[in-house]
């Protein structure tokens, strides 16, 4: 292989390895919400209580200010992402296409991010205002994580979409995607109505949930996990669906995949509900949620690939310059 090429290969180990990082961020992020150290700085943004670096006397501001410090090395490593992709890839790349828009939506989790701050829907503000905003804020980063993922696929495999012919791939997966996306987001605010109205016990927390007078984030913890289940239904069938029509050993592998991550999900949040939703039962089941995505989100770029992508043998390095 020529010298020339190995950078687009070191360029895309660099963008799955931004992915990872991204996804730990996430996590952190849900670390900071559970806690209640989202207003650890104070209403004051990008300082932590007036300082560019904080006393860290308290916990909570230990936290929150490691979060943004945290975020903002990811939001270098995707401008790094940017600028190495539009100087490797090669002018109609799909890569460069992805790395725009990871750029764009790294600005808006920022943004998204202050906004909390700032408006003070952080701690123990049960408002439906912060219910929404952090429906926001996870569709962004779900979308985020997807246009990293991309981006790093495409640099791998060197990958064309074409959607012309492929509709009976296209909306089925299409649909999946925007389920489990709704579904994740239903979780997000679930997830905040188990940190405000913690239950004490499993049949008290039923209790209130069937209550018509149960706060409203009360009432949508019986939700989550039924879209959860018929998603998960949907999710498999359409995972079976692409494994048919788009036969190859990578979207086979994928497609099996997406079914035993799907039932892990479906087991790790009934832990999770039995165990009424600790901390680190919250953490694991976010991290599942963002390996679900992710999966899906290389499944759909699979299904949608080249035949000549598809025929490859697994394993092989890629580089944009094959295809």
């Amino acid at each position: 292989m020529p010298a020339a090429q190995s950078k687009p290969s070191a360029l895309a180990r660099y963008a799955w390895g931004v992915l990872a990082y991204n996804v730990a961020v996430v996590l952190w992020g849900a670390y900071v919400r559970a806690t209640g150290a989202g207003a650890g700085c104070g209403r004051h943004w990008p300082r932590c209580n007036g300082r560019v670096v904080p006393l860290l006397r308290e916990t909570k501001e230990l936290v929150e200010f490691t979060h943004r410090v945290s975020s903002g090395f990811a939001l270098l490593l995707v401008v790094g992402l940017l600028a190495w992709t539009l100087r490797a890839a090669p002018r109609g790349h799909l890569a460069r296409r992805a790395a725009v828009v990871s750029m764009v939506l790294m600005v808006m989790e920022a943004l998204l991010g202050a906004g909390l701050v700032l408006l003070r829907l952080v701690a123990g503000d049960k408002s439906s205002l912060r219910a929404f905003s952090m429906a926001a804020h996870l569709t962004n980063t779900f979308l985020l994580l997807a246009a990293i993922t991309l981006t790093a696929w495409f640099l791998s495999t060197g990958a064309r979409v074409r959607t012309r012919g492929r509709g009976a791939v296209l909306w089925p997966l299409g649909i999946a995607l925007a389920a489990t996306l709704f579904v994740a987001v239903s979780g997000a605010v679930t997830a905040l109505g188990d940190t405000l109205f913690p239950a004490t016990s499993l049949t008290a927390g039923l209790r209130a949930d069937m209550s018509a007078t149960a706060h409203f984030l009360v009432r949508l913890r019986v939700v989550h996990p039924a879209l959860a289940i018929a998603t998960s239904l949907y999710v498999v069938f359409a995972g079976w669906l692409v494994r048919r029509t788009r036969p190859s050993a990578l979207t086979a592998r994928l497609s099996k995949a997406l079914a035993g991550l799907f039932v892990a999900q479906l087991l790790v949040g009934a832990v999770n509900v039995i165990l009424l939703a600790p901390l680190a039962m919250q953490i694991v089941h976010l991290l599942m949620a963002d390996v679900v995505w992710i999966v899906l989100v290389v499944t759909t770029a699979a299904a949608l690939a080249d035949d000549a992508v598809l025929n490859r043998p697994l394993g092989r390095d890629f580089v944009p310059g094959d295809i």
